[in-house]
């Protein structure tokens, strides 16, 4: 079964019925077209100097969600779901600060001078950097585009689980990852058989802190 539910739905909806769904219809096939605009939407996510390290694994293929179903706990979803897509982050994104400034000049956004600067300053910024601080913020960026590729799904009416639970060097086994690649989750996309558990949040009171922190 495939069909485009193209629901577009308002953003306080969106956020207040977005809730992570464990159970889904497994003759349900979302099109390749759908889960391109989806992630169309997520990476318009902010990055650190906009050096976008994100990267995508789109998993539809059957076969190989069975192989990657013992690496991610057995988690049922990872088989049921329409689509595993697993979210990385490249520690060398600064190598695509050139190409990066390219769009923005093409789009008349900087002038060359001003491109190729910008480019040069992140470039030599945080290649200086070791790689497990590339790494953090690889993983925060990754995160960053994650909630948004989740509200991206939700909005046109299908779910999600984000999965920090799974074995991440099988992961890089299975898909023969590189090194400068780390591994940010695994995020189940599809249309719920079972609806999301509500859950509630702390009061924003317990949360906030106002020009200080009190622990």
């Amino acid at each position: 079964m495939s069909t485009e539910l193209k629901t577009e739905v308002e953003f306080n909806k969106v956020i207040r019925e977005r809730h992570s769904v464990r159970k889904y219809d497994p003759s349900w096939k979302i099109s390749e077209e759908e889960i391109k605009e989806i992630l169309g939407e997520a990476v318009l996510a902010p990055s650190s100097s906009n050096l976008q390290p994100w990267r995508f694994i789109v998993i539809t293929d059957q076969e190989l969600k069975a192989q990657l179903l013992p690496i991610a706990n057995n988690q049922q979803q990872t088989v049921e779901a329409s689509a595993v897509i697993a979210v990385l982050g490249d520690s060398e994104a600064y190598r695509n600060a050139e190409a990066i400034y390219e769009y923005a000049e093409a789009a008349g956004y900087v002038t060359p001078e001003v491109g190729a600067a910008m480019a040069k300053r992140s470039r030599d910024g945080y290649s200086s950097m070791p790689v497990e601080v590339l790494n953090n913020i690889a993983r925060v960026d990754g995160g960053l585009v994650s909630m948004q590729l989740m509200l991206a799904a939700k909005a046109k009416g299908y779910d999600t689980v984000p999965m920090g639970g799974f074995n991440p060097d099988g992961f890089r086994a299975l898909f023969q990852i590189p090194e400068r690649y780390t591994t940010v989750m695994l995020i189940a996309l599809g249309k719920a058989a079972v609806e999301g558990r509500p859950t509630v949040r702390l009061p924003l009171e317990q949360v906030t802190h106002w020009n200080g922190f009190q622990g």
